[in-house]
């Protein structure tokens, strides 16, 4: 097919007329004449090389690749449709919507929880949420507000730093029963989780012990499983210490030892400059970084004794 790219108006026909089974309903439902709409479909078997339709008695029946593209279609118009209308009904009702990506453990462990007060702030901006995984960002022109692990370098985009966090050994309750504290030394007799993207080796020399790496086990991909397989009761994770801070709190997990580590991958919030967006972008932002540099400078006064006139919550 080369370069060449099939418009979407061929892409209903096809799409229609797999349901309709008739060129005319379909040009009917599209607003266009019967030479039209064979025209789109004929065009759309050029490109593609295939047949779609075959004509049987007075419908025209579609192939079983027609019908293998007409579903996948089914759903790529769906969501065009129901992003379609979502900008309509934002618009109409006079709020923002902003398309929000953003790493899965950053938005499980600490930006969901904490949603209902963005809401509250700014009741007109509306989030959607796409969770990602992978370190390399999606496309950034796909989303208004990127919150990823690597900065975007794309002409007109500004990447901000969110926070320089630790990284802490923790585990669930239901792992220590026997255990009113855990000491770095006890690790030797517990189940130690694998994550794809940190070893334990730089955590074993910080806290001076020569550990084995864990060798065996299942390999979590992502933070946010990791998280979640700590809180379940399977083994002692590497997590950031920000990100179990409310686990933590709650009582649901346990800090094994007092030694902290750099987490080296960061998070950065990304977005376009210009984006008709971008007032609503920056409040966004201004709230994040205020709920951020807040939790850290409470982590700060509860483990340090300094003067309460030295730091003060940004304003």
């Amino acid at each position: 097919m080369g370069n060449l790219r099939p418009n979407l108006t061929a892409l209903r026909a096809l799409l229609l007329t797999s349901h309709l089974k008739s060129y005319t309903l379909t040009a009917k439902e599209l607003h266009l004449t019967h030479s039209a709409v064979s025209h789109q479909i004929r065009q759309l078997e050029g490109m593609l090389g295939v047949t779609l339709f075959t004509r049987i008695g007075s419908q025209m029946q579609p192939t079983p690749v027609c019908y293998q593209l007409a579903d996948k279609l089914h759903h790529i118009f769906s969501a065009i449709d129901t992003a379609l209308d979502e900008v309509k009904q934002s618009h109409e009702r006079g709020t923002c919507l902003l398309q929000i990506s953003t790493m899965a453990d950053f938005a499980n462990a600490w930006l969901i929880p904490l949603l209902s007060d963005f809401t509250r702030e700014q009741p007109m901006i509306d989030l959607a949420l796409t969770i990602h995984s992978q370190i390399s960002p999606p496309n950034p022109y796909s989303f208004d507000v990127g919150i990823w692990h690597q900065r975007i370098d794309e002409p007109g985009f500004r990447s901000t730093r969110l926070i320089n966090d630790k990284v802490i050994a923790v585990c669930s309750k239901k792992l220590t029963i026997d255990h009113a504290m855990l000491n770095v030394s006890d690790l030797i007799n517990l189940p130690l989780l694998r994550y794809s993207l940190r070893s334990w080796k730089e955590f074993f020399i910080a806290a001076g012990v020569n550990f084995e790496e864990p060798k065996r086990g299942l390999i979590y991909g992502d933070a946010s499983s990791l998280l979640s397989a700590a809180l379940a009761g399977q083994g002692v994770a590497l997590i950031r210490k920000q990100l179990a801070k409310n686990y933590i709190n709650s009582g649901e997990l346990i800090q094994v030892g007092c030694i902290e580590i750099d987490a080296n991958l960061d998070y950065y919030f990304s977005w376009r400059e210009g984006n008709q967006q971008e007032s609503s972008i920056i409040k966004f932002y201004e709230w994040i970084s205020k709920k951020l540099n807040k939790d850290i400078l409470e982590d700060i006064r509860a483990n340090v004794v300094i003067p309460r006139t030295a730091i003060e919550y940004p304003s």
